[in-house]
């Protein structure tokens, strides 16, 4: 049988191997689609869409959160040869009207809470079809089903959708006007599946959870896609406070998650075992996570693992680090990677020194999602691996990394200037980031081109890195941006992170847990001034923090500050908080001015 080159392909491949199987389920296992109904599902989709005039050339808006349905509907669509794609559930009413004046899709399939959003929007939508409910003016599922006509000819459909099509848009973040639609097509998404499973293997029944908005690359590719073309079993967590949750009942076999999750992850398994009631179990967990940091320390610093501490390790982890790794859900994991941002090495470190095997991966929407990464066992921490197979990189003359291949996106929809400004007549991609390639082919980002701090002395800096390393050394610490450029030296807004809040603050006694109060309080800023310190002594002596203040805020997803997909807003940030910004370059040290630990700490 030849090698798929549709995901419609791919799919009835993939749902012929095993059919009783169970393909998608809820947390716990109450609501699951086996491989035998999905498919039933998604032709009885694909019939009733055809029936309101759905098929190639057609697009298809889906507003959901993540929940067993979606995957029929989803991949019901593919198989009219319509493209399919998924909107933030966030997003106003104004910006759905952009996004789908920019795709042109007709139909909408979303949960009744958006209903009267979509409306709002005054996007010429024809037909809006209710999963959850039926109101007035909206279809529901089995209603759309039941329009498909008896002669519609299924394998006919779908066998005539071509590689080139354009299977998804993906609507960049935004951060410096209206989001572009990216363009994947079929032979993108089949590129990317089978580059990605010749470095990550991926195989039929492999465990894997969808937390990540179906909005996000991330969780199309790594979930959607990878379980169309692979036949992974997925599990949906519809709340991304249910995670913890979901990977105790899931144990995944495969797994992924952005900097911020990994970042939180951590900060639980150390808030837990600080707070171990007894003493001698508290002991071994400290005996064991000593152990743990000294393997990770020697990873990050590029050094072999002694026979002496690799002994002690593997008892270590047999007393201690395997029950924990159980105990979060992530025993059965054969490979996890990190990625949409970059990642603080001591994070990874972190991990590793856990036994849980993470490959840092580089990518963006217009690769595909995935462009570089290696096998955890290759990984250098700090490192987002090797470009995938078939893919070219060359390093433009201002130091843009620029890649050529078989994942580069069609172009921007609609935007045709835009394509051209980003893809040059020879096919290179021009990706906006700085990397710098070793001899052994691993890749490390410095950051986005546009995003270099450079000081008043000249110097280029990477504001992500500085970031990073504060972020590493303090998890109250939620969100912080660095500021220098043109500066004599650089200082910080400093965000504190929402859960972590309501935790110190629970430890503390204190009965207030808002961002304003937090920020005021003298022992959070004493606590964010060590760990500014402590970032610092991992950074250059230029740099180094000097001075920060704590906004007495929580910046959410989609607000003024950070995108959908958490990436800082640098200049609507620095418009906003202009004031702010003054006093940490002022002469006189202000109120709400801090210096770092090892300077001295201001309350």
């Amino acid at each position: 049988m030849s090698e798929p080159n549709t995901s419609c392909a791919a799919f009835q491949r993939t749902a012929a191997i095993d059919p009783e199987a169970v393909a998608v389920r809820s947390i716990g296992g109450t609501h699951a689609l086996t491989w035998r109904q999905y498919a039933d599902q998604v032709r009885e989709i694909a019939a009733g869409l055809h029936a309101l005039g759905i098929g190639r050339g057609e697009t298809v808006a889906l507003m959901m959160a993540n929940r067993v349905e979606f995957y029929p509907i989803e991949v019901g669509v593919q198989h009219t040869g319509a493209t399919s794609f998924s909107v933030y559930n966030t997003l106003a009413a104004e910006q759905l009207q952009y996004v789908f004046g920019n795709a042109g899709n007709r139909v909408v399939i979303c949960e009744q809470q958006y209903v009267e959003r979509i409306r709002r929007s005054g996007a010429p939508i024809e037909t809006i079809v209710c999963l959850d409910g039926t109101p007035e003016g909206t279809i529901g599922v089995d209603e759309l089903k039941a329009m498909g006509r008896n002669d519609f000819d299924f394998e006919t459909t779908w066998r005539a959708v071509r590689p080139d099509d354009v299977l998804t848009l993906v609507y960049t973040s935004g951060t410096t006007g209206n989001p572009k639609g990216v363009e994947i097509t079929h032979a993108n998404l089949l590129a990317e599946a089978r580059a990605f499973h010749a470095v990550l293997p991926v195989e039929f029944g492999d465990r894997q959870t969808s937390y990540l908005p179906s909005a996000h690359m991330a969780d199309r590719f790594c979930n959607l896609y990878l379980q169309e073309v692979y036949g992974i079993q997925l599990t949906v967590v519809p709340d991304r406070s249910l995670l913890p949750a979901a990977l105790v009942d899931v144990h995944p076999t495969i797994w992924g998650a952005v900097p911020r999750v990994w970042e939180k992850l951590k900060a639980a398994i150390e808030f837990s075992v600080a707070n171990e009631p007894d003493e001698s179990v508290r002991a071994g967990l400290d005996w064991a996570l000593g152990v743990a940091a000294r393997k990770a320390d020697a990873q990050l610093r590029d050094e072999p693992i002694s026979a002496e501490l690799a002994a002690e390790w593997a008892k270590a982890d047999e007393q201690v680090l395997s029950v924990l790794r159980a105990k979060i859900g992530l025993d059965q994991t054969k490979w996890a990677m990190s990625g949409a941002a970059p990642i603080p090495p001591q994070t990874l470190g972190f991990f590793f020194g856990l036994g849980i095997p993470i490959s840092e991966i580089w990518g963006m929407s217009e690769l595909t999602c995935v462009a570089s990464a290696c096998p955890p066992e290759q990984a250098r921490l700090g490192s987002v691996g090797r470009m995938l197979p078939g893919m070219q990189w060359r390093i433009a003359e201002d130091g843009e990394f620029l890649v050529r291949g078989p994942l580069v996106m069609k172009g921007y929809r609609k935007e045709p200037q835009k394509t051209a400004e980003a893809l040059d007549p020879d096919g290179w991609l021009h990706t906006g980031d700085i990397l710098t390639v070793d001899g052994d082919g691993y890749l490390r980002v410095v950051d986005r081109k546009k995003e270099l701090l450079i000081n008043a002395a000249g110097k280029n800096m990477s504001p992500a890195n500085i970031e990073n390393a504060i972020k590493a050394a303090s998890a109250l610490v939620g969100a912080i941006a660095a500021i220098g450029d043109a500066r004599p030296y650089n200082t910080a807004l400093i965000v504190i992170d929402a859960e972590t809040a309501a935790l110190y603050a629970a430890r503390h006694g204190l009965a207030d847990a808002s961002a304003g109060v937090l920020a005021a309080d003298p022992g959070v800023i004493a606590e964010i001034a060590r760990g500014v310190a402590a970032g610092n002594a991992t950074l250059s002596r230029v740099e180094q923090i000097k001075r920060f203040t704590v906004l007495p805020t929580f910046w959410e997803p989609g607000g003024d500050e950070v995108t959908l997909t958490m990436k800082l807003r640098r200049k609507p940030i620095a418009a906003k908080y202009g004031e702010e910004i003054e006093r940490l370059y002022a002469e006189q040290l202000a109120a709400t001015v801090h210096e770092p630990a090892d300077v001295h700490s201001a309350g």
